[in-house]
């Protein structure tokens, strides 16, 4: 693979992990005020910030990578429902505290095994981006696996409404360790780790927290996938509907 190709797929590599983080903050953010205490309310509006500054170095290196003169701004607002390249998981709505919790929980304790693993990436600015995130990340997981078991070994209600919720989410895990020829190029260049090596490490931590939460693991691993090659579930177009409006309403307008 030539070295333009290479600089191609990082490109993409980059605009699927900021696209990650992006989507995912823009769901904490929806909590604004609606937590269920005030300091919780904090909480999760601080790991939505933490989550768009990651989006924010990821998407403009991808813009810088690609060479086509888009920034940050005009991957995050300017791009239709098919040329977002998140998983399924990060834009799943919040529905109750426990199901974002839930998805948290599963997306960071991923996070975690990914941006370590990126830390030693041989792209250097991809190994610095992930270094920085590894810090954050690593809280996000403490605050999602604490919660986690508050609510899974907490009352009959909260149990129950915990373990509704890792039910419900779970099919979308399958997607985080897919492959496609974006990460093998990347794998051959040594910049990005192969994701089912990612699996083991995952599945560890979560079944730990889900046992200490009194939590039920479902059986199999999820099927449902399509996220990084544009196909979404209906919940995106909602969500972009509203991240985007105000760009869309007034296009180019500098503030």
């Amino acid at each position: 693979m030539s070295r333009d190709d290479t600089r191609q797929a990082l490109a993409e590599y980059a605009l699927r992990l900021g696209d990650n983080s992006l989507i995912l903050g823009q769901r904490l953010s929806e909590w604004c005020s609606h937590a269920p205490q005030l300091e919780e309310d904090v909480a999760l509006i601080n790991i939505a910030l933490d989550l768009v500054g990651q989006a924010r170095a990821l998407l403009s290196y991808a813009g810088e990578l690609e060479g086509r003169g888009r920034g940050e701004d005009e991957l995050a607002f300017l791009r239709d429902v098919r040329e977002w390249r998140n998983l399924l998981l990060v834009e799943q709505p919040n529905g109750d505290f426990a199901r974002t919790i839930a998805r948290q929980l599963l997306f960071d304790c991923y996070a975690f095994e990914l941006y370590r693993a990126l830390s030693d990436s041989t792209d250097s600015q991809l190994a610095a981006i992930a270094a920085k995130s590894l810090k954050e990340v690593s809280y996000h997981r403490r605050h999602s696996v604490e919660w986690t078991l508050r609510l899974g070994d907490g009352t009959d209600e909260s149990h129950r409404r915990m373990q509704a919720a890792i039910d419900d989410l779970w099919p979308y895990t399958g997607e985080l360790f897919e492959a496609d020829a974006v990460d093998a190029a990347l794998i051959a260049a040594g910049i990005a780790p192969d994701p089912a090596e990612l699996r083991a490490a995952w599945q560890a931590s979560v079944s730990q927290v889900l046992a200490r939460a009194t939590l039920a693991q479902p059986e199999s691993m999820g099927l449902l996938s399509g996220g990084r090659s544009g196909l979404h579930s209906e919940h995106l177009g909602h969500l972009l509907a509203e991240m985007q409006w105000l760009q869309r309403a007034y296009p180019g307008l500098q503030w």
